[in-house]
Parts: C-alpha cells; structure tokens; sequence
C-alpha cells in the first residue's frame, strides 16, 4: 500500500481529501495529516510517506518550502501539489523539486485520483525495470564461472521463469533440448547444486529484494516469485534465510 500524507490548512479541504477519497481502491492508505509546513515537515519525517498531497500556500511554512527540506533531507516522496489559479506561475518553481504532479484549485472530481494513479503507475513501470534489471545481474553472478553453454542456457531460463509456479527440470530439460538426467548432473557439476534447490534460491533472493522494497504485501511478493501456497513459501524463507517474509519486512 501507498503511504500517504495530506497537509492543507484548510480543514474542510484536508478532511475532504481524507474521507471522501476511496484510498483502497487506489491501493493507499492515509498515515498522517497535518494543517501547514511545518507540521507536515514532522509529520514525514515521522512517517515516512511515499505520496504527499500538499497545498502551496500555508501558515508557518508553505508547501514549497516543506518539500525543499525534505529533498535537503534527503527525502524522496512523490508530491501532488494543490493550487490555486493566481499562483499557477508559483508553483512551476515546484518542478525544480521534483514533484510529480500539481493540481489546480477546486479541483472537480476523480482529478485527485487520476492523479495519484499516474503516479502508482509509473512507480509500478519503474519497479518492473528494476526488477528486469535485477534479474540480469543476479543471472550475471550466478553464471560467473559457468563454462558449459548449456549450464548457462539453463541459468538464463531460470532467470526468466522462476517466478513460473510449476518450473521444473523436465521442462528445462525440454527447452534445451536435453534428457532430464544428463541436465541434472551437469547442473550439480557446474553449480555444486541440484536445479531444484537453484530455482529456489533464485526465488528467495528476489523475494528478499520484492520485500525490501516495502511496495508489496507478503503474498503479493510470494505470487511474483512462483509461490501459490503463502504457507510454504513462509516456511521455505525461514529456512533459507533464518527469519520469517514478516519479520524480514519490519527488519528492513
């Protein structure tokens, strides 16, 4: 779920954005609200949100000003800056802070939303480059020292499939055009493991990574890794790493 922050001293505003938005149906959850700059500064410093939807012009601090010190501070939640026409030109200073988005006060229906969905989009977008990029060094180390072409295909398309539920030896084997036999004793040769016991450590490993990233629930991160059974992936994560996906989720 998406963290959220509102900050607005408006309160009719800010409690409208709060309670009248369906924030499970854009997959949020509201964390924290505050009533100006300041507040909000400690209010993300407390919470750590990834989205915050902030008016411009506050008491004590404004919106900008808030921002600036977060990104001072190394802070890199997305932003929806909310403002009114006359300071249309203001805001454009925003862009420099790296906000994602800003929206014009009043602003109609389902324009908030549409908003916050851009957002989770391109966040959605950016996590699958990630993750391909992940798996393309992580196949870059695992294949280290690999000399035999087909111990190498093999890798590969484990890289490609782990996340498959019913991968299997038979099925690499096919691929590459091999018995199942002499796959198997080549892999434990070049490897020092069975294909079995690689699969899941590939599994485990990027589950570990899904799980760091704080972006999914545990059996989200279970499904995307091959896992249909939540309870045996649990089981098969305590083994191989000592602690359980919820407790390697608070620990990070």
């Amino acid at each position: 779920m998406i963290k959220v922050l509102v900050v607005d001293d408006e309160m009719f505003v800010r409690r409208g954005i709060v309670m009248e938005t369906d924030w499970a149906s854009l997959g949020c959850v509201v964390v924290a609200e505050a009533a100006n700059g300041e507040e909000g500064l400690e209010a993300a410093r407390n919470c750590q949100p990834d989205l915050i939807i902030t008016d411009i012009r506050m008491p004590k601090m404004n919106g900008i000003d808030m921002v600036r010190k977060l990104r001072e501070e190394g802070n890199q939640s997305k932003v929806i800056f909310l403002t009114a026409y006359g300071e249309f030109e203001y805001a454009r200073s925003a862009i420099k802070l790296l906000v994602s988005d800003y929206i014009l006060k009043p602003f109609e229906d389902g324009e908030l939303e549409q908003a916050v969905l851009r957002i989770r989009d391109e966040e959605k977008q950016r996590g699958e480059e990630k993750r391909n990029k992940e798996q393309e060094e992580f196949l870059a180390v695992s294949s280290n020292g690999v000399k035999n072409r087909y111990i190498s295909e093999a890798l590969q398309y484990i890289a490609g499939h782990y996340s498959d539920w019913d991968i299997s030896v038979k099925e690499i084997a096919e691929a590459l055009r091999l018995s199942e036999g002499y796959l198997s004793h080549l892999f434990k040769k070049e490897t020092g493991c069975t294909v079995a016991s690689y699969v899941t450590r590939c599994r485990i490993s990027m589950a570990m990574k899904l799980l760091a990233s704080h972006q999914y629930k545990v059996y989200e991160v279970a499904e995307q890794v091959g896992y249909r059974d939540i309870t045996y992936f649990s089981s098969t994560f305590k083994k191989m790493t000592g602690i359980s996906p919820s407790e390697y989720l608070d620990r990070c």
